[in-house]
């Protein structure tokens, strides 16, 4: 079983930055693929980022690719996302996921476990 839990969202302008963390349990994290997903209100969830259990492959969604880094820290069981020139686009609730495999993925049904988000509000 593994437990997620997200931090660092909260209320910026626009063109401010954030860097949101997902601390894991279980002793498996450096066997998981990790995703930052999104859901903005009366929208459906999607990808954001994504990232394979060494660190070294990296997947973004069009609308973050060159604003929004995944990155990871096996030693303390955390993912990050360092979101930079935020727009009022990007406003929702991110949630990070883990799959049971080593390769990252864009698709959310592929992870296996989530954890309950939080909210990223970006002023215009």
């Amino acid at each position: 079983q593994v437990q997620l839990v997200e931090s660092g969202g909260g209320v910026v302008q626009a063109g401010a930055s954030l860097r949101l963390s997902c601390a894991a349990s279980g002793r498996t994290f450096a066997a998981n693929a990790m995703g930052w997903f999104r859901q903005a209100p009366g929208k459906e969830r999607e990808f954001v980022a994504t990232i394979g259990s060494t660190g070294i492959n990296t997947r973004y969604a069009d609308s973050v690719k060159g604003r929004f880094t995944i990155s990871r820290d096996n030693a303390k069981n955390t993912v990050y996302l360092q979101m930079n020139s935020l727009k009022p686009e990007d406003t929702a609730v991110y949630s990070c996921a883990a799959r049971i495999a080593p390769y990252y993925s864009m698709y959310h049904g592929s992870y296996d476990y989530w954890g309950q988000g939080t909210q990223v509000t970006v002023s215009s």
